[in-house]
């Protein structure tokens, strides 16, 4: 077998948990499929449905499984390889071989779908799935339950979406060994970024260091690289600038392992020696805001608070230099914090870099306790909700100058009793600041995934002056 998985008890306990919580009826979890660039044997690379993984944990194309949560009967279902794929994509085993390696005992082909679907239909059996992310999985879907495609979503299941989150929320010692893992090669590929940068070079030349330790450490992206000087645009994955000595380059990329447990973690420093003055005074309220949050991560906290406070915090540094004014409080609950800090805190992460973002923010984010804000900014808050132990989660705090939204808000006359924006206007080229890292949420406290990587001033500067010859 050309992948890796974990010992079949694992697969097995987890699936036995959720047919547990789901109760009864039949749970149909579909894998995914090759996708085709720009035509059919020219594929992406393929990427197997974390959920699919979480509870088989085949990433192998073309399966799918279902789970009779009343027989406790399971399935797999997928071709075996013929001697023209062999031929292109050497020997594999075959599916019965597969799914014994996670303890399932039979398996199908996967025409077979339609009649067992078929006959749980007349039966009057619920079948239980989740939301189809992918235009294949949703045609499919179309043809085993024989319902229109607009429909399918309608035919969710959403006791099915809690059970998985619930599982998939808390992460074992094994997971968490996968994401130290992959936290660590993360470690590794901002420090090339951060020892590869030099005045003059171009952004995609540090793009291939950092996407060259992803692939050395035996994985890949778990995203697509954002590294660019124009750290304002908050998904940036434009890699064409030339860099020059006065910018900064944000940094945010992350690896996943070849079990595809994520990495996640942002920079940002200098393109020459040293941080400017006013680059400075921006960027220690950024990691003011950053390690205050990280000391409130404790099991039974709203992250949703952090979030606040981390908004509260900023706004009080940018109030330090000029740039706000009035009570921080205030002004993070009006919204005015959000003219520099538009997105939310972090996400939780797991098999996902986003974990589980495919099942809805609404329910993996929140509960119903807490519901998702409307404000903006506020809004960009993936995670609300309690913490809890097992959780494993980023902290991303950052500052962001987007001049669109200041002439906007400057012209519409918002939030003028907290915002100077006179002295908003000398930082119309200043680009961005973000400061991420990766924490699981323990009994007492939290835990930083990884080894540490450099994000104070005087640390980064000095890896700086090094990579520069200085």
């Amino acid at each position: 077998m050309n992948f890796r998985v974990l010992k079949d008890e694992v697969y097995i306990k987890r699936r036995q948990v959720l047919k547990s919580k789901v109760h009864s009826g039949v749970i149909l979890l579909l894998g995914n499929h090759e996708a085709p660039m720009n035509y059919k044997d020219n594929t992406y690379r393929f990427r197997q449905d974390s959920t699919f993984l979480y509870f088989f944990g085949l990433d192998v194309a073309g399966l799918a499984a279902i789970m009779d949560c009343d027989s406790g009967e399971e399935i797999i279902f997928g071709n075996d390889l013929t001697l023209d794929d062999i031929v292109w994509t050497g020997l594999l085993p075959t599916v019965k071989e597969m799914a014994a390696s996670v303890g399932v005992h039979k398996s199908q082909a996967v025409s077979t779908i339609f009649d067992y679907v078929s006959k749980q239909q007349v039966l009057k059996r619920h079948i239980h799935l989740l939301p189809p992310y992918r235009h294949d999985n949703l045609l499919f879907l179309h043809q085993a339950l024989n319902i229109p495609v607009q429909q399918i979503h309608a035919q969710v299941s959403l006791s099915l979406i809690k059970a998985v989150i619930n599982l998939r929320s808390i992460k074992d010692r094994l997971e968490i060994e996968e994401l130290h893992q992959a936290a660590n090669i993360t470690a590794k590929m901002h420090l090339a970024a951060m020892t590869a940068a030099k005045p003059g070079m171009k952004e995609y030349e540090i793009v291939a260091a950092v996407h060259q330790e992803a692939i050395k450490g035996g994985g890949d992206l778990s995203f697509p690289i954002i590294l660019t000087v124009n750290g304002e645009t908050l998904h940036n994955h434009y890699h064409g600038n030339t860099i020059f000595d006065d910018q900064m380059i944000l940094c945010d990329a992350g690896a996943e392992t070849d079990l595809h447990y994520a990495g996640d973690m942002t920079r940002t420093f200098p393109v020459g020696k040293s941080f400017t003055q006013k680059q400075k005074e921006i960027y220690h309220i950024v990691l003011d805001a950053h390690l205050h949050a990280v000391s409130m991560l404790k099991p039974g906290v709203l992250y949703k608070d952090v979030y606040i406070k981390a908004s509260e915090i900023i706004f009080d540094g940018l109030k330090q230099i000029g740039i706000t004014k009035g009570n921080p409080s205030e002004a993070v609950q009006a919204g005015a914090h959000a003219m520099f800090f538009q997105c939310g805190l972090g996400h939780m992460m797991g098999l996902d870099v986003h974990d589980m973002e495919d099942l809805g923010e609404q329910y993996v984010g929140y509960d119903e306790t807490i519901q998702k804000s409307t404000q903006f900014g506020m809004k960009s808050l993936r995670l609300g909700k309690k913490l809890e132990e097992g959780f494993v989660l980023t902290v991303e705090p950052g500052i962001y100058f987007i001049p669109t939204l200041m002439d906007k808000w400057k012209a519409e006359k918002l939030f003028q009793d907290f915002i100077n924006y006179d002295k908003l206007e000398a930082y119309k080229d200043f680009s961005g600041i973000r400061i991420e890292e990766d924490f699981v949420i323990t009994h007492d406290g939290n835990k930083l995934l990884g080894r540490p990587l450099a994000k104070s001033i005087i640390e980064i500067e000095e890896i700086r002056r090094e990579s520069l010859g200085l």
